[in-house]
């Protein structure tokens, strides 16, 4: 049960569902997502171009305009298969990729957790991360 704060009722479990992702060009930003990471085609919905991931939690791209957009950074949690796939994608595409957020090994790729990791940039100026294992590694079972 979740303890209750400041006399708050118990609640049900929280999920990210969404977020919106300011973008240079809404569609070259999404297009950029659904090609790298194989997902479904974006959706428009009012002033968004709606990618969906895997798990239910879509990234809301909105055009920007000439407003100064801050980098995010996007990580997602891969299959070694589709991490394979993505970093195909990159590699065909030339595009720089670093093996650390803070840019300091470019052209590789890292092996934290016993997974694998590769950041990357998207039209927009976002940092995009594919990785194999969760940081700190997968729950131990019994």
């Amino acid at each position: 049960m979740i303890t209750p704060i400041f006399g708050q009722t118990p609640r049900m479990s929280v999920q990210l569902n969404h977020t919106i992702v300011a973008a240079r060009d809404k569609e070259a930003s999404a297009r950029f997502l659904v090609e790298m990471f194989g997902l479904g085609e974006p959706v428009p919905y009012g002033p968004f171009l709606v990618v969906e991931a895997d798990n239910g939690v879509s990234l809301d791209f909105m055009d920007w305009g000439d407003q100064e957009i801050p980098g995010q950074h996007y990580a997602f949690l891969v299959s070694d298969e589709v991490f394979d796939d993505v970093y195909a994608r990159i590699v065909e595409r030339d595009l720089p990729h670093w093996a650390d957020p803070h840019g300091e090994h470019p052209g590789e790729v890292n092996h934290r957790d016993g997974g694998r990791g590769v950041y990357f940039s998207d039209p927009s100026g976002h940092w995009l991360e594919a990785l194999t294992v969760p940081y700190g590694g997968w729950p131990a079972t019994d």
